[in-house]
């Protein structure tokens, strides 16, 4: 049956734009969850080694400077990428709706073989269902983070390689005095892993280099489909946890059980909750983590060596986000705006028939992966059909990967649900909050789910629509969705940030790289007021042009 994964289809395969004279027929996209771009020697960082990223960078691939955020946190950014249409700005965390189609179908549609191969939890868990259902197969790994995999510490371990660690709940409970939180599954799973390539980044890019080494057809492979490899890859995501050698790669000297599960928190260092040196050794503990999976990255890359795919295939590496480390006394994904080492992410792209080792510094967010899969693959970026939106949120990153484009975008937005909504313009980046309270503010879904918090599931679960709700209508689709508003009593999804309101951030990044110098609100200086207003209109005009609910221009305070 025509379309049908793994079937015969009459569509004629067909490659991106140019794959009959050198562009990519195919493409292989790894996305590494909380990769920190300021740590990547790509980037100039120089406290970690990342040597596959870096030789990569170098050698084969486009080095993208002024690529942000958009919908966050991890499964938000994903709806980005796979659906191409920002998701914050109505609600905090979901699945595929039934109004909307991922990339994978317009590319089943067009003859091409998709492949997914995750160790991310969260694709298989309530709230982020359906994203994986419409690839031609997948195949997730076990075993990372609040993955349920086994209900049992394995009774045979003795300690390695997974060395002793402090139980996923230490934090709450030694320094918050929280006694709610327990350990999380993972603490249970590690205790399953003898080697090395027993950890579950390591299993995840041995199978994606399987899969290109024995399931991807080769150049030579005459009348083969194209095909789209996506490896979503929870690590360097917490818990940072390594075997030897990484652990205590970059922190030697640490006695006693690691820190592999960092705290979420603003200020801890100061409010004397963790101390500086807790602080270093967490820290060089995500470093391990970093240079780990890089090493085993280095297995994908060489699988592309192997079956000589690099002339006909685009890779891109990306991410979901940052993660900090203790820049600014902030550690984790907490509710505070998004400073650059959060929000400003890496983007490498190897774009065949372009020379490896250049940059491009245009204005980019990740919504624009998705026009950017659809444009290569020429499905185009919306796949609209019958009650299906036609909204589209991204721009191809094509013309600036052949050069037919200086820039694709103006501004670029992002945030996570009601908290702060962003926007720059690759210059000045402006935090804008809510102003007197939270509200206006409802949640849009038919599927009424949001994010799990392992062991805290009784304490952020939604209760359902009440009478309240009604029925309203999604920009570009005639599907009717169940529209919540929310009251100040009301339980609020987990993400939802009171600290955001009446707070509102600006800053000059060519002036101020640091973020050192909040020019909202004036501050005594002019030239801030008079950035500010023009910050100000220009959200006003992102928020009109992604047609986002009336509620959130009042909320924020810019109607």
């Amino acid at each position: 049956m025509a379309g049908m994964p793994g079937a015969a289809d009459e569509t004629p395969p067909r490659g991106g734009p140019g794959a009959e004279h050198g562009g990519p027929k195919n493409l292989v996209v790894l996305l590494l969850d909380s990769l920190n771009r300021h740590m990547l020697g790509c980037y100039g960082g120089t406290e970690f080694e990342t040597p596959n990223l870096d030789r990569f960078a170098r050698e084969r691939a486009v080095r993208f400077t002024a690529h942000v955020t958009g919908s966050l946190p991890c499964m938000p950014a994903r709806h980005d990428i796979l659906c191409g249409a920002l998701d914050f700005l109505w609600r905090p965390w979901g699945s595929i709706e039934v109004w909307e189609e991922p990339v994978t179908v317009p590319l089943r549609g067009s003859g091409v073989t998709t492949m997914l191969v995750s160790d991310h939890p969260h694709l298989f868990e309530v709230g982020g269902e359906n994203y994986h259902a419409d690839f031609s197969a997948w195949d997730y790994v076990r075993g990372h983070e609040g993955d349920p995999w086994r209900t049992y510490s394995d009774p045979s371990w003795v300690g390695a390689p997974a060395l002793p660690a402090r139980g996923g709940g230490w934090y709450w409970r030694e320094r918050s005095g929280f006694d709610g939180m327990g350990d999380r599954p993972y603490d249970r799973s590690r205790t399953f892993f003898r080697e090395e390539a027993d950890f579950p980044g390591p299993r995840t890019m041995r199978t994606a280099a399987e899969w290109l080494r024995r399931g991807a057809p080769g150049p030579d492979d005459e009348g083969a489909a194209p095909f789209l490899l996506f490896v979503d890859e929870f690590d360097p995501h917490e818990p940072f946890d390594t075997p030897t050698p990484w652990a205590g790669r970059y922190d030697p000297e640490w006695e006693g059980e690691l820190l592999i599960w960092p705290p979420y928190d603003v200020g801890a260092v100061e409010k004397g909750r963790l101390s500086e040196r807790e602080g270093r050794h967490i820290r060089a503990n995500y470093g391990s983590k970093l240079s780990m999976i890089d090493a085993w990255v280095g297995m994908v890359f060489d699988a592309l060596e192997a079956r000589g795919l690099w002339d006909t295939t685009a890779v891109v590496v990306c991410t979901d986000h940052g993660h900090y480390l203790g820049e600014k006394d902030i550690w984790g994904k907490p509710g505070v705006m998004q400073y650059e080492p959060l929000g400003h992410i890496p983007l490498l792209v190897h774009w065949p028939g372009v020379a490896g080792g250049s940059t491009c510094d245009a204005l980019t967010t990740n919504v624009d992966l998705h026009a950017t899969i659809a444009d290569m693959f020429e499905v185009g970026a919306t796949a609209a059909g019958p009650g299906v939106s036609s909204a589209s949120h991204g721009r191809s990153l094509v013309p600036l990967l052949t050069g037919a484009a200086s820039e694709v975008r103006a501004w670029a937005i992002g945030g996570v649900y009601g908290n702060w909504v962003q926007v720059t313009d690759g210059r000045r980046k402006y935090a804008r909050g809510p102003v007197g309270d939270n509200f206006p503010l409802s949640m849009w879904s038919n599927r009424w789910s949001t994010m799990p918090v392992h062991g805290l599931e009784d304490a952020v679960r939604l209760p359902p629509p009440d009478r309240r709700a009604r029925l309203d209508f999604m920009p570009g689709t005639d599907v009717p969705v169940i529209r919540q508003p929310f009251a100040p009593r009301d339980r609020l999804p987990f993400w939802v940030g009171h600290g955001a309101v009446d707070n509102h951030f600006l800053f000059d990044l060519a002036d101020d790289p640091d973020e050192d110098e909040n020019l909202a609100g004036g501050a005594g200086v002019r030239r801030g007021s008079v950035a500010e207003a023009d910050m100000v209109e220009l959200l006003r005009v992102a928020l009109k042009d992604v047609e986002a609910p009336d509620e959130q221009l009042e909320r924020l305070g810019v109607a």
